[in-house]
């Protein structure tokens, strides 16, 4: 009997440890996706500017040719790769598993009507959808490393892929931010005596966040664009 109750308690940490697991690494990947959008929104500043900051991802200044390492960017997006597969199969976890499953997680949705259902459903959807373009980009920036404003552009303008980069700005962005602000209320950070005004400030912050970040993400998208047009 008392084995049995102790398998149950360790049986019973399990749950926590994967939720923990899941939140970790979804602070890495929300962390360095805006790491991420702030070197490549250097390209607004202009072609060298991005440049300039693509050679450093590559350390061209440490190499004695100017070429740099390509092979680092695989390495980099070997290991996002990595962290991204533990997190989606962590978090399909907990989606439903069939139509059935879903319409049942809609109607309560609607029932409820409370801001962070909503925002949780919002990340449901948009996870669900990075994880076909997320992992669709990762394997062509893999398979082709080159980083500067030329190939970008031409990632972004071959075969008509600025509305994949759209959407997939769009889901990164608001998977993103309502992912961190519901780390931060899961795990009391940022959280004040008052726990209500903290949400609230949290919500203000998390809906400036999203704006900033996919307002600046299309006017980096359409540079891209414009070089991409006169390539």
């Amino acid at each position: 009997m008392e084995s049995l109750l102790k398998d149950t308690v360790k049986n019973s940490r399990i749950p926590a440890r994967l939720d923990f697991l899941q939140s970790g690494t979804g602070l890495i990947l929300g962390l360095f996706m805006w790491v991420h959008m702030f070197l490549i929104c250097s390209v607004i500043f202009g072609k060298e500017m991005f440049n300039l900051v693509a050679g450093m991802m590559e350390a061209k200044f440490l190499s004695s040719s100017g070429h740099g390492w390509p092979i680092l960017v695989v390495f980099a997006v070997a290991g996002v790769s990595a962290v991204f597969v533990v997190h989606a199969a962590l978090a399909i976890r907990k989606f439903p598993h069939n139509w059935k499953q879903y319409k049942i997680l809609r109607q309560h949705v609607k029932m409820m009507n409370h801001k962070d259902t909503n925002m949780w459903f919002i990340q449901f959807i948009t996870g669900f959808a990075m994880f076909f373009l997320g992992s669709m980009h990762l394997i062509i920036i893999m398979t082709n490393p080159e980083i500067n404003s030329i190939a970008s552009a031409g990632r972004v303008n071959g075969n008509v892929m600025w509305p994949f980069y759209a959407l997939l700005l769009i889901c990164v962005e608001l998977h993103g931010t309502i992912g961190l602000y519901r780390l931060c209320v899961k795990w009391g950070w940022f959280i004040g005596k008052d726990a209500k005004k903290s949400r609230k400030r949290l919500q203000l912050l998390k809906q400036a966040l999203s704006v900033f970040f996919i307002v600046v993400g299309f006017w980096a998208l359409t540079a891209f664009y414009m070089i991409g047009r006169q390539i």
